[in-house]
């Protein structure tokens, strides 16, 4: 199992990501946009992924990886329960959601 704290500094890891609260929870931002909540209720975190990806990972992990239900679901919101995945999975998903978010300018600052 990993931890809040884990996700957390995996994702302030990134280049220009910050933290801050959205709608009470912890939320990471590269450029102003989300990449990645964390859940205070659900021991899972949110991270934004190209729906194809999306797709390849629900399929891949399902153990793990779901897409939040509904329309932001479709949009690419995707949930990894923090019970199942390992740190592999977790960087992995946060840099395929940064690399979604990032403006082109950073795009050569982190490897899919």
């Amino acid at each position: 199992m990993i931890s809040r704290d884990d996700v957390r500094g995996w994702a302030l890891a990134l280049p220009e990501a910050e933290e801050q609260s959205h709608h009470g929870i912890p939320s990471f931002r590269v450029a102003g946009k989300i990449f990645c909540t964390i859940h205070l209720d659900h021991p899972r975190a949110m991270v934004k992924l190209d729906p194809e990806d999306q797709h390849n990972w629900t399929e891949g992990r399902p153990d793990a990886v779901e897409a939040v239900p509904g329309g932001w679901g479709r949009k690419g919101s995707t949930f990894v329960s923090l019970e199942r995945a390992d740190k592999d999975l977790m960087t992995t998903l946060l840099r395929l959601a940064w690399l979604r978010t990032a403006p082109k300018r950073l795009s050569g600052a982190v490897r899919p």
